[in-house]
Protein backbone atom coordinates (compact mmCIF):
# COMPACT_ATOMS: atom_id res chain seq x y z
CA UNK A 1 0.00 0.00 0.00
CA UNK A 2 1.18 3.26 -0.88
CA UNK A 3 2.32 6.05 1.87
CA UNK A 4 0.54 9.83 1.40
CA UNK A 5 2.26 12.69 1.46
CA UNK A 6 0.12 16.34 1.40
CA UNK A 7 2.69 18.87 -0.15
CA UNK A 8 2.67 22.43 -0.23
CA UNK A 9 3.62 24.99 -2.63
CA UNK A 10 2.69 28.15 -3.76
CA UNK A 11 5.29 27.88 -6.87
CA UNK A 12 3.97 24.80 -9.31
CA UNK A 13 3.34 24.81 -12.70
CA UNK A 14 1.99 26.74 -14.76
CA UNK A 15 4.45 29.11 -13.17
CA UNK A 16 8.09 28.81 -14.39
CA UNK A 17 11.76 28.98 -12.54
CA UNK A 18 13.60 26.61 -10.08
CA UNK A 19 12.08 26.55 -7.11
CA UNK A 20 8.83 25.15 -9.11
CA UNK A 21 10.97 22.41 -10.42
CA UNK A 22 12.33 21.24 -7.23
CA UNK A 23 8.71 20.51 -5.97
CA UNK A 24 7.17 19.28 -9.24
CA UNK A 25 10.08 16.73 -10.09
CA UNK A 26 9.71 15.48 -5.97
CA UNK A 27 6.44 15.33 -6.87
CA UNK A 28 6.69 13.32 -10.28
CA UNK A 29 9.63 11.02 -8.36
CA UNK A 30 8.39 10.42 -5.05
CA UNK A 31 5.87 7.59 -6.87
CA UNK A 32 8.79 5.68 -7.84
CA UNK A 33 9.43 5.32 -4.24
CA UNK A 34 5.91 3.75 -2.88
CA UNK A 35 4.90 7.86 -2.05
CA UNK A 36 1.18 9.09 -3.45
CA UNK A 37 2.05 12.76 -3.32
CA UNK A 38 -0.96 15.13 -3.74
CA UNK A 39 0.06 18.72 -4.42
CA UNK A 40 -2.02 22.28 -2.58
CA UNK A 41 -1.34 25.51 -4.65
CA UNK A 42 -3.02 27.78 -5.81
CA UNK A 43 -5.18 28.86 -9.20
CA UNK A 44 -3.04 29.77 -12.01
CA UNK A 45 -2.15 33.59 -11.61
CA UNK A 46 0.31 36.02 -13.26
CA UNK A 47 4.01 35.26 -12.65
CA UNK A 48 7.11 36.58 -14.37
CA UNK A 49 7.41 33.42 -15.73
CA UNK A 50 5.14 31.06 -16.94
CA UNK A 51 6.35 27.48 -18.11
CA UNK A 52 3.45 25.74 -19.80
CA UNK A 53 5.72 22.89 -20.55
CA UNK A 54 6.06 21.81 -17.13
CA UNK A 55 2.42 22.05 -16.93
CA UNK A 56 2.05 18.99 -19.67
CA UNK A 57 4.70 17.49 -17.37
CA UNK A 58 2.43 17.83 -14.45
CA UNK A 59 -0.45 17.15 -15.94
CA UNK A 60 1.21 13.47 -18.13
CA UNK A 61 2.63 12.42 -14.55
CA UNK A 62 -0.68 11.85 -12.98
CA UNK A 63 0.08 14.07 -9.99
CA UNK A 64 -3.21 15.04 -8.02
CA UNK A 65 -3.71 19.13 -7.58
CA UNK A 66 -5.83 20.70 -6.07
CA UNK A 67 -5.48 24.30 -6.48
CA UNK A 68 -7.02 27.15 -4.25
CA UNK A 69 -7.53 30.61 -5.02
CA UNK A 70 -4.92 33.88 -2.97
CA UNK A 71 -5.10 37.07 -1.73
CA UNK A 72 -1.65 38.32 -2.99
CA UNK A 73 -0.30 40.71 -5.60
CA UNK A 74 -0.02 38.69 -8.04
CA UNK A 75 -4.29 38.62 -8.56
CA UNK A 76 -3.26 42.44 -10.00
CA UNK A 77 -2.47 41.21 -12.76
CA UNK A 78 -3.88 39.19 -15.87
CA UNK A 79 -4.11 35.37 -14.63
CA UNK A 80 -2.13 33.26 -16.89
CA UNK A 81 -0.32 36.19 -18.25
CA UNK A 82 3.33 36.90 -18.07
CA UNK A 83 3.83 39.85 -15.56
CA UNK A 84 6.72 42.06 -16.62
CA UNK A 85 10.17 42.80 -14.62
CA UNK A 86 10.44 46.21 -13.78
CA UNK A 87 13.59 48.48 -13.65
CA UNK A 88 15.50 46.87 -11.05
CA UNK A 89 15.25 49.81 -8.67
CA UNK A 90 11.87 49.80 -8.75
CA UNK A 91 11.78 46.32 -8.41
CA UNK A 92 13.90 46.74 -5.26
CA UNK A 93 11.76 49.43 -3.53
CA UNK A 94 8.40 47.21 -4.51
CA UNK A 95 10.15 44.35 -2.55
CA UNK A 96 10.86 46.72 0.33
CA UNK A 97 7.22 47.91 0.75
CA UNK A 98 6.11 44.56 0.45
CA UNK A 99 8.25 43.19 3.04
CA UNK A 100 7.23 46.11 5.59
CA UNK A 101 3.68 45.53 4.89
CA UNK A 102 3.84 41.51 4.69
CA UNK A 103 4.90 39.07 7.70
CA UNK A 104 6.06 36.57 6.78
CA UNK A 105 5.63 37.55 3.09
CA UNK A 106 3.00 38.86 0.49
CA UNK A 107 1.72 35.10 -0.15
CA UNK A 108 0.05 35.03 3.46
CA UNK A 109 -3.21 36.04 1.66
CA UNK A 110 -3.15 32.82 0.46
CA UNK A 111 -3.03 31.16 4.13
CA UNK A 112 -7.13 31.15 4.66
CA UNK A 113 -8.34 29.14 1.67
CA UNK A 114 -5.24 26.58 1.65
CA UNK A 115 -6.22 25.82 5.02
CA UNK A 116 -9.86 25.61 4.86
CA UNK A 117 -8.97 23.21 1.40
CA UNK A 118 -6.51 21.29 3.08
CA UNK A 119 -8.54 20.55 6.06
CA UNK A 120 -11.23 18.84 3.76
CA UNK A 121 -8.54 17.13 2.48
CA UNK A 122 -6.96 15.68 6.04
CA UNK A 123 -10.38 14.29 6.82
CA UNK A 124 -10.90 12.69 3.14
CA UNK A 125 -7.68 11.40 2.98
CA UNK A 126 -5.82 9.58 5.15
CA UNK A 127 -1.82 11.12 4.94
CA UNK A 128 0.75 9.94 6.60
CA UNK A 129 3.10 13.21 6.53
CA UNK A 130 2.68 16.87 5.28
CA UNK A 131 5.58 18.34 3.25
CA UNK A 132 5.62 22.32 2.92
CA UNK A 133 8.54 23.60 0.83
CA UNK A 134 9.25 27.41 1.00
CA UNK A 135 10.14 30.41 -0.29
CA UNK A 136 7.38 31.65 0.26
CA UNK A 137 7.26 30.80 4.01
CA UNK A 138 3.50 30.58 4.62
CA UNK A 139 3.89 27.36 3.31
CA UNK A 140 4.83 26.55 6.46
CA UNK A 141 2.85 28.36 8.55
CA UNK A 142 -0.18 26.02 6.54
CA UNK A 143 1.63 22.96 7.47
CA UNK A 144 1.75 24.30 11.49
CA UNK A 145 -1.85 24.80 11.79
CA UNK A 146 -2.53 21.19 9.72
CA UNK A 147 -0.04 19.09 11.66
CA UNK A 148 -0.90 20.46 14.85
CA UNK A 149 -4.46 20.15 14.43
CA UNK A 150 -4.59 16.64 12.89
CA UNK A 151 -1.89 15.31 14.56
CA UNK A 152 0.36 14.34 11.36
CA UNK A 153 4.13 14.67 11.35
CA UNK A 154 5.52 18.13 8.96
CA UNK A 155 8.70 17.92 6.79
CA UNK A 156 9.52 21.50 5.98
CA UNK A 157 11.54 21.81 3.14
CA UNK A 158 14.07 25.33 3.03
CA UNK A 159 14.76 26.32 -0.72
CA UNK A 160 16.34 29.69 0.57
CA UNK A 161 17.10 30.48 3.93
CA UNK A 162 14.51 32.26 6.27
CA UNK A 163 15.59 34.66 8.83
CA UNK A 164 19.27 35.13 7.41
CA UNK A 165 18.12 35.77 3.52
CA UNK A 166 20.11 38.09 1.96
CA UNK A 167 17.22 38.80 0.15
CA UNK A 168 15.42 39.97 2.71
CA UNK A 169 14.83 43.27 4.36
CA UNK A 170 13.42 43.98 7.69
CA UNK A 171 12.55 47.86 7.99
CA UNK A 172 12.95 47.60 11.82
CA UNK A 173 14.21 45.12 14.49
CA UNK A 174 10.41 44.14 15.61
CA UNK A 175 10.28 42.92 11.67
CA UNK A 176 13.35 40.94 11.92
CA UNK A 177 12.15 39.47 16.14
CA UNK A 178 8.40 38.32 14.48
CA UNK A 179 10.30 36.55 11.57
CA UNK A 180 12.27 35.00 13.93
CA UNK A 181 9.84 33.96 16.11
CA UNK A 182 7.39 32.25 13.42
CA UNK A 183 10.06 30.29 12.67
CA UNK A 184 11.10 29.34 15.20
CA UNK A 185 7.43 27.85 16.27
CA UNK A 186 7.81 26.56 12.67
CA UNK A 187 11.05 24.51 13.46
CA UNK A 188 9.19 23.48 17.06
CA UNK A 189 6.54 21.69 15.09
CA UNK A 190 8.83 20.18 13.12
CA UNK A 191 9.56 16.65 13.25
CA UNK A 192 12.51 16.93 9.97
CA UNK A 193 13.90 19.86 8.51
CA UNK A 194 15.50 19.49 5.02
CA UNK A 195 17.91 22.19 3.36
CA UNK A 196 19.34 22.60 0.02
CA UNK A 197 22.93 22.69 1.36
CA UNK A 198 25.34 22.83 4.39
CA UNK A 199 25.35 27.02 4.92
CA UNK A 200 22.00 27.38 5.55
CA UNK A 201 21.73 24.28 7.85
CA UNK A 202 25.05 25.99 9.73
CA UNK A 203 22.89 29.28 10.37
CA UNK A 204 19.79 27.12 11.49
CA UNK A 205 21.70 24.85 13.88
CA UNK A 206 23.77 27.84 15.20
CA UNK A 207 20.83 30.31 15.76
CA UNK A 208 17.98 27.63 17.42
CA UNK A 209 20.10 25.73 19.78
CA UNK A 210 17.35 23.47 20.17
CA UNK A 211 18.21 22.17 16.78
CA UNK A 212 20.89 18.92 16.89
CA UNK A 213 22.71 18.46 13.89
CA UNK A 214 20.85 15.36 12.66
CA UNK A 215 17.83 17.38 13.10
CA UNK A 216 18.31 18.73 9.88
CA UNK A 217 19.04 16.82 6.16
CA UNK A 218 20.33 18.11 2.94
CA UNK A 219 18.67 17.29 -0.23
CA UNK A 220 20.48 19.61 -2.95
CA UNK A 221 18.96 21.38 -5.97
CA UNK A 222 19.24 19.17 -9.02
CA UNK A 223 18.55 18.43 -12.67
CA UNK A 224 16.31 15.47 -14.57
CA UNK A 225 17.95 13.37 -16.43
CA UNK A 226 14.88 13.22 -18.38
CA UNK A 227 15.04 16.72 -19.32
CA UNK A 228 18.55 16.66 -21.04
CA UNK A 229 17.53 13.29 -23.52
CA UNK A 230 16.48 15.74 -26.72
CA UNK A 231 15.46 14.31 -29.76
CA UNK A 232 17.99 14.45 -32.73
CA UNK A 233 15.37 16.59 -34.70
CA UNK A 234 14.84 18.93 -31.70
CA UNK A 235 18.72 19.54 -31.21
CA UNK A 236 20.09 23.16 -32.09
CA UNK A 237 21.74 23.71 -35.15
CA UNK A 238 25.70 23.38 -34.92
CA UNK A 239 27.09 26.76 -34.72
CA UNK A 240 31.03 27.56 -35.86
CA UNK A 241 31.12 30.21 -33.08
CA UNK A 242 32.03 29.83 -29.50
CA UNK A 243 28.59 30.11 -27.25
CA UNK A 244 28.68 31.01 -23.50
CA UNK A 245 24.95 30.89 -22.51
CA UNK A 246 23.23 32.01 -19.79
CA UNK A 247 20.06 30.89 -18.40
CA UNK A 248 17.61 32.58 -15.89
CA UNK A 249 17.14 36.40 -14.35
CA UNK A 250 19.36 39.42 -13.48
CA UNK A 251 17.97 40.89 -10.12
CA UNK A 252 19.05 42.47 -7.32
CA UNK A 253 23.13 42.52 -7.20
CA UNK A 254 23.17 39.64 -9.98
CA UNK A 255 24.07 41.45 -12.99
CA UNK A 256 25.58 40.70 -16.58
CA UNK A 257 27.83 44.03 -16.85
CA UNK A 258 30.63 42.39 -15.48
CA UNK A 259 30.83 39.66 -18.08
CA UNK A 260 29.74 41.88 -20.75
CA UNK A 261 32.67 44.47 -19.90
CA UNK A 262 35.49 41.40 -19.36
CA UNK A 263 33.76 40.16 -22.76
CA UNK A 264 34.32 43.28 -24.72
CA UNK A 265 37.80 43.63 -23.19
CA UNK A 266 38.66 40.34 -24.38
CA UNK A 267 37.48 41.23 -28.04
CA UNK A 268 39.16 44.22 -28.34
CA UNK A 269 42.35 43.05 -27.47
CA UNK A 270 41.47 40.52 -30.22
CA UNK A 271 39.64 41.97 -32.87
CA UNK A 272 39.63 39.15 -34.56
CA UNK A 273 37.59 36.72 -32.14
CA UNK A 274 34.30 39.26 -32.62
CA UNK A 275 32.93 36.58 -35.63
CA UNK A 276 34.16 33.42 -33.46
CA UNK A 277 32.81 33.69 -30.24
CA UNK A 278 28.66 34.68 -28.95
CA UNK A 279 26.96 35.57 -25.36
CA UNK A 280 23.47 33.77 -25.95
CA UNK A 281 21.05 34.96 -22.63
CA UNK A 282 18.06 32.62 -22.10
CA UNK A 283 15.33 34.62 -19.71
CA UNK A 284 14.36 37.99 -18.99
CA UNK A 285 16.65 40.75 -20.01
CA UNK A 286 15.82 44.63 -18.61
CA UNK A 287 15.94 47.34 -21.33
CA UNK A 288 19.44 48.99 -18.97
CA UNK A 289 20.96 45.53 -19.60
CA UNK A 290 20.18 45.77 -23.22
CA UNK A 291 21.43 49.56 -23.10
CA UNK A 292 24.90 48.20 -21.65
CA UNK A 293 25.22 45.48 -24.40
CA UNK A 294 24.90 48.60 -27.45
CA UNK A 295 26.73 50.87 -24.88
CA UNK A 296 29.69 48.08 -25.46
CA UNK A 297 29.35 47.43 -28.83
CA UNK A 298 28.18 43.80 -28.47
CA UNK A 299 25.04 43.74 -30.61
CA UNK A 300 26.79 41.29 -33.06
CA UNK A 301 28.12 39.28 -30.21
CA UNK A 302 25.20 39.00 -27.64
CA UNK A 303 21.98 37.14 -29.03
CA UNK A 304 18.87 37.19 -26.62
CA UNK A 305 16.56 34.76 -26.76
CA UNK A 306 14.30 36.01 -23.38
CA UNK A 307 12.05 33.78 -21.42
CA UNK A 308 12.00 30.26 -22.92
CA UNK A 309 9.71 26.74 -21.57
CA UNK A 310 12.53 24.80 -19.12
CA UNK A 311 13.12 22.15 -22.26
CA UNK A 312 13.51 24.40 -24.95
CA UNK A 313 15.83 26.22 -22.21
CA UNK A 314 17.89 22.55 -22.23
CA UNK A 315 18.94 22.29 -25.82
CA UNK A 316 20.46 25.23 -25.57
CA UNK A 317 22.33 24.34 -22.91
CA UNK A 318 23.32 21.43 -25.00
CA UNK A 319 24.06 23.38 -27.59
CA UNK A 320 26.50 25.54 -25.63
CA UNK A 321 30.34 25.36 -25.50
CA UNK A 322 30.57 27.26 -21.53
CA UNK A 323 27.68 28.55 -19.39
CA UNK A 324 27.83 30.89 -16.77
CA UNK A 325 26.23 32.12 -13.85
CA UNK A 326 26.50 35.45 -11.23
CA UNK A 327 25.66 35.54 -7.61
CA UNK A 328 25.86 39.22 -5.96
CA UNK A 329 29.13 40.12 -3.57
CA UNK A 330 26.54 41.15 -0.66
CA UNK A 331 26.43 39.89 2.94
CA UNK A 332 24.87 36.28 3.09
CA UNK A 333 25.43 35.57 -0.81
CA UNK A 334 28.12 32.91 0.20
CA UNK A 335 25.16 30.21 1.34
CA UNK A 336 23.26 30.34 -2.23
CA UNK A 337 23.34 27.94 -4.63
CA UNK A 338 20.79 28.92 -7.35
CA UNK A 339 19.47 25.86 -9.31
CA UNK A 340 20.50 26.97 -12.49
CA UNK A 341 23.70 25.94 -11.43
CA UNK A 342 22.36 22.21 -11.07
CA UNK A 343 20.84 21.93 -14.51
CA UNK A 344 24.56 23.29 -15.49
CA UNK A 345 26.15 20.53 -13.81
CA UNK A 346 23.33 18.10 -15.58
CA UNK A 347 24.32 18.93 -18.74
CA UNK A 348 27.96 18.15 -17.88
CA UNK A 349 29.16 21.19 -19.22
CA UNK A 350 31.77 23.94 -18.07
CA UNK A 351 30.83 26.28 -15.94
CA UNK A 352 32.16 29.69 -15.24
CA UNK A 353 31.12 31.10 -12.20
CA UNK A 354 30.76 34.72 -11.23
CA UNK A 355 30.32 33.84 -7.52
CA UNK A 356 31.60 34.97 -3.78
CA UNK A 357 33.32 32.34 -1.84
CA UNK A 358 30.60 30.20 -0.42
CA UNK A 359 28.50 26.91 -1.83
CA UNK A 360 28.39 27.47 -4.93
CA UNK A 361 32.06 28.28 -5.66
CA UNK A 362 32.98 25.23 -3.92
CA UNK A 363 30.47 23.02 -5.99
CA UNK A 364 31.50 24.73 -9.36
CA UNK A 365 35.40 23.83 -8.17
CA UNK A 366 34.73 20.09 -7.42
CA UNK A 367 33.04 19.82 -10.65
CA UNK A 368 35.93 19.32 -12.26
CA UNK A 369 35.17 21.41 -15.16
CA UNK A 370 34.50 25.02 -13.61
CA UNK A 371 36.55 28.31 -13.29
CA UNK A 372 35.22 31.04 -10.73
CA UNK A 373 36.23 34.69 -10.63
CA UNK A 374 34.48 37.49 -8.13
CA UNK A 375 31.35 38.51 -9.31
CA UNK A 376 33.02 42.16 -9.97
CA UNK A 377 36.31 41.05 -11.03
CA UNK A 378 36.34 42.05 -14.85
CA UNK A 379 40.36 41.36 -15.02
CA UNK A 380 39.69 37.48 -13.16
CA UNK A 381 36.74 37.00 -15.76
CA UNK A 382 38.32 38.47 -18.84
CA UNK A 383 41.04 36.15 -17.70
CA UNK A 384 39.04 32.85 -17.53
CA UNK A 385 37.04 33.58 -20.80
CA UNK A 386 40.77 33.77 -22.42
CA UNK A 387 41.39 30.27 -21.53
CA UNK A 388 37.94 29.16 -22.56
CA UNK A 389 38.40 30.74 -25.52
CA UNK A 390 41.69 29.13 -25.79
CA UNK A 391 40.53 25.24 -25.22
CA UNK A 392 37.60 25.68 -27.12
CA UNK A 393 39.74 26.40 -30.10
CA UNK A 394 41.98 23.44 -29.22
CA UNK A 395 38.90 21.18 -28.63
CA UNK A 396 40.22 20.49 -25.61
CA UNK A 397 36.92 22.07 -23.58
CA UNK A 398 36.40 19.90 -20.52
CA UNK A 399 33.36 18.00 -19.33
CA UNK A 400 31.80 17.72 -15.59
CA UNK A 401 32.62 14.01 -14.52
CA UNK A 402 29.31 12.00 -14.42
CA UNK A 403 29.96 10.34 -11.68
CA UNK A 404 29.52 13.74 -9.90
CA UNK A 405 26.81 14.74 -11.87
CA UNK A 406 24.93 11.63 -11.02
CA UNK A 407 24.80 13.04 -7.10
CA UNK A 408 22.48 16.03 -7.97
CA UNK A 409 19.99 13.44 -10.23
CA UNK A 410 16.49 14.48 -9.11
CA UNK A 411 15.49 10.35 -9.49
CA UNK A 412 17.91 9.82 -6.74
CA UNK A 413 17.28 12.96 -4.84
CA UNK A 414 13.69 12.01 -4.52
CA UNK A 415 14.17 8.88 -3.26
CA UNK A 416 16.90 10.61 -0.57
CA UNK A 417 13.51 12.66 0.17
CA UNK A 418 11.30 9.14 0.24
CA UNK A 419 13.92 7.97 3.18
CA UNK A 420 12.91 11.25 5.30
CA UNK A 421 9.43 10.88 5.01
CA UNK A 422 9.47 7.19 5.61
CA UNK A 423 11.08 7.46 8.80
CA UNK A 424 8.29 9.65 10.46
CA UNK A 425 5.25 6.62 9.60
CA UNK A 426 5.38 5.07 13.00
CA UNK A 427 4.79 8.47 14.31
CA UNK A 428 1.63 9.65 13.02
CA UNK A 429 -0.81 11.24 15.76
CA UNK A 430 2.26 12.12 18.23
CA UNK A 431 2.07 15.55 17.30
CA UNK A 432 -0.99 17.01 17.35
CA UNK A 433 0.45 19.78 20.36
CA UNK A 434 4.29 20.37 19.57
CA UNK A 435 6.94 17.64 17.30
CA UNK A 436 9.81 16.31 17.92
CA UNK A 437 12.24 19.05 17.40
CA UNK A 438 11.52 20.69 20.80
Amino acid sequence: MENKVLIIAYYFPPMGLSGVQRTLKFAKYLKDYNWDPTVLTVTPTAYYALDYSMLRELNESNINTVRTNSIDPTRLFEAGKPVKMPHEKLRNFLSAISQAVFIPDNKVGWKHDAVKAARKLMREENFDVIFSTAPPYTCHLIGVILSREFGVPLVVDYRDAWVDNPLHFYLTPIHRFVHQRMEKKVLRTSSRVITINRRIKELMIRRYRFLGYNDISIIPQGYDPADFQVEDNLKLPYSDKMRFTYSGTFYRNRTPKYFLRALSEFIKEHPGYRKKIEAVFIGTFRKENLALVESLGLQETVKIFGYLDHKSAIRYLMASDVLWMTIGNGKGEDMISTGKLFEYIGSRKPILGLVPDGVAKSTILESGAGKVAAPDDVAGIKSNIAEYFALWEQDRLPEIDQEFAKGFDRVKLAGDLAKELSTLLDYRGSYAKVGVLR
